[in-house]
Parts: C-alpha cells; structure tokens; sequence
C-alpha cells in the first residue's frame, strides 16, 4: 500500500481489533458522536494510524478531532484522510507544502453490488484499466477519497455524479472543475488516494 503514495506522503494501515477504542485520545473520544462499540473501534484504529504517522513528522499527542462536518481536523501545515470498512483502518498524511489535500478510502476487494455501481458510475468515468471484477469498487472508493480531498478546499457537497473518474489515467474531476490526482491498490483491500497537488487549480 505505501508504494501507491507520493513521496511526501505518509500512508499506513492497521486490521481493527478489539481495544482499538482506547486509542481515542479525550478529546477525540468526545468530539466522535457515535456510540456503537463497531465505530468508535474503527475511528481509535484510524487515529491511533495517524498518530503514529504524525509523530514521523515531529507532531507528538494532536488529537484528530471530528469536525461538525464530519472531517478530521489536522495541526497547521499538514493534511491528511482517515477511513475504514469493517475490518481495516487506513490513514494518510502530508504537508501542505508539498500536497494541498489529501483523502483516502477502503474497501473490501470484493466486486460491487450492481445497485450501488448503478448508483455511483456515470458514462464519463474510465475504468477500463482495472481489474473487471474490481472496477465497480474501484470507481466507488476512488469518488469517495476524492470527495474527501476536495471538500476542505471547495467545502461542496457532491454526489457520485459530480464527480468524474478516469483511472486509466489516475485522475478525477470535479463538477466545478477541480482536478484532483489519484493512486490505488487492490490488495490486500482496494485502498484509492486522491491528492490535490499544491500547484493544482
């Protein structure tokens, strides 16, 4: 998975296990709403990723706090994605000096349910490059990492359909026409990073 991210960035992964939640710093603790044992394991995992990755650059005990948006808000001059699904946690950092947002995402390596691909395709996006059986999940983690790498600058909703996917190319745009690069790998999990690049528009 490292070997998908730009130099400057700094990606790491954790399986979630039972305890995960005892990584929540207080503060961290306090400011994630949900209750459910699943997700507030899930969020400890992510962060305790973070943490470590944070400490790489010499930033020692920040605690990720959960926007009212639903973000996670970094120190000053660093950017970074936290995600997981039911069994994996992922986390990515970097300075803004070299990458201007980042978002992360993963999913099983499984192929899509025909609902949701119907849901989240559209004719503009590319994905003749991958995998077939992977595609589908592909193109969803792929939007769902760009939408978070994207709202901190443009602060827009989108929906799959504003959101353009080429990974034949590596890269997607936005319905307001920020481009936005992205990376993947398909195994262990599908994990897809999308960065905007500090000279990017």
């Amino acid at each position: 998975m490292v070997a998908i991210a730009p130099k400057s960035v700094r990606i790491g992964c954790r399986v979630i296990q039972d305890g995960d939640e005892a990584h929540l710093l207080p503060e961290e603790a306090r400011s994630i709403p949900a209750r459910q044992p699943a997700m507030r394991r899930a969020s400890g995992a992510a962060r305790w990723i973070a943490h470590g990755l944070l400490e790489d650059v010499g930033v020692n005990d920040f605690a990720i706090l959960r926007a009212p948006s639903g973000t996670p808000v970094w120190p000053g001059g660093i950017t970074g994605s936290l995600a997981h699904d039911d069994e994996m946690a992922v986390a990515a950092v970097a300075p803004v000096t070299d990458i201007r947002s980042l978002g992360i995402d993963v999913e099983p390596a499984q192929p899509l349910p025909q609902d949701l691909l119907a849901l989240v395709a559209t004719p503009a996006d590319r994905t003749d490059a991958a995998d077939p059986g992977l595609a589908g999940r592909l193109l969803f983690c792929a939007k769902e990492a760009v939408y978070k790498a994207v709202y901190p600058l443009d602060r827009e909703v989108l929906g799959y359909e504003d959101i353009e996917v080429d990974l034949n190319a590596g890269r997607a745009t936005t319905k307001g026409g920020r481009k936005v690069s992205l990376s993947y790998c398909v195994a262990p999990r599908v994990v897809v990073l999308a960065f905007v690049n500090q000279e990017a528009v």
